[in-house]
């Protein structure tokens, strides 16, 4: 008799938190962004434009518990358990990148260069996440695309050639991030990847995200494969519009494992 499934079922937010300050650059939000964030419930927590441990002006750091760490670990603190933070660029001495939360262990991750030159640099943090002991061992990749159209392609490819040689094609996966897809491309040029939108799955277009406090564009994204259901969240206009440029997306994913025999 086949060993009876089990059901993993994981909440998602993914946001671009704009290295911790409002869209204009006028003060720093990270405080405001901790609790936002916390209040979403969240398993997993996407970020792009994270400000690194070296990062930021004495001024900044004095907002930080402790100056010597990133807005992950800040945003971390003692609800996520394990984090990952990928360094995509560093300008005289500040750095900044993607970063996961998990409050799951993280086995193993790794910061994939998909820059082109001429463009701000760009990486995908692949993570590997044990949601139990009993579960799959979930694949996560946290994505920043670049601005222009061919550096998009471009670093699509890279993250088809990424799933074809680090991803078994039977593991679960999710891939979170912003896509800079202004163009709504993206999910053609994925379509062989066997990864399905969350938001355009269920609404039939793409969550708008940009700018945040009156979103236009649907640049923000959630990707799921072998997913067993997959629910986009409705999160509060409010306090998101005033704490990035960008708009979170939220999702609930349920994966079916095969239990052991």
């Amino acid at each position: 008799m086949p060993a009876p499934s089990t059901v993993t079922t994981l909440r998602v937010l993914t946001v671009n938190i704009h290295k911790g300050y409002t869209a204009f650059n006028s003060r720093s939000m990270l405080h405001r962004l901790r609790d936002a964030v916390r209040a979403v419930g969240s398993d997993l927590v996407f970020l792009q434009e994270v400000s690194g441990p070296t990062a930021g002006s004495p001024a900044r750091h004095r907002q930080l518990a402790d100056r010597r760490v990133g807005d992950h670990e800040y945003l971390a603190d003692e609800i996520w358990s394990d984090h990952a933070y990928g360094r995509n660029a560093v300008d005289d001495g500040f750095d900044h990148g993607n970063a996961l939360l998990s409050r799951y262990p993280i086995t193993r991750w790794h910061n994939h260069d998909v820059s082109l030159p001429g463009d701000e640099p760009r990486g995908m943090l692949h993570c590997i996440v044990q949601p139990d002991a009993s579960a799959d061992s979930l694949h996560v990749i946290c994505v920043h695309l670049g601005l222009r159209e061919s550096h998009r392609r471009h670093q699509l490819n890279c993250l088809g050639r990424l799933l074809h040689d680090h991803v078994p094609p039977d593991a679960p996966l999710v891939v979170a991030g912003d896509f800079n897809d202004w163009r709504s491309s993206a999910d053609r040029a994925l379509r062989a990847t066997g990864l399905v939108e969350v938001f355009r799955l269920h609404d039939g277009v793409h969550a708008r995200s940009f700018p945040a406090p009156l979103p236009v564009l649907r640049l923000d994204r959630i990707y799921v494969r072998h997913a067993a259901s997959a629910q986009p969240l409705r999160l509060p206009r409010r306090p998101w519009s005033a704490l990035s440029d960008h708009a979170p997306l939220a999702a609930e994913i349920r994966f079916a494992h095969r239990a052991s025999a």
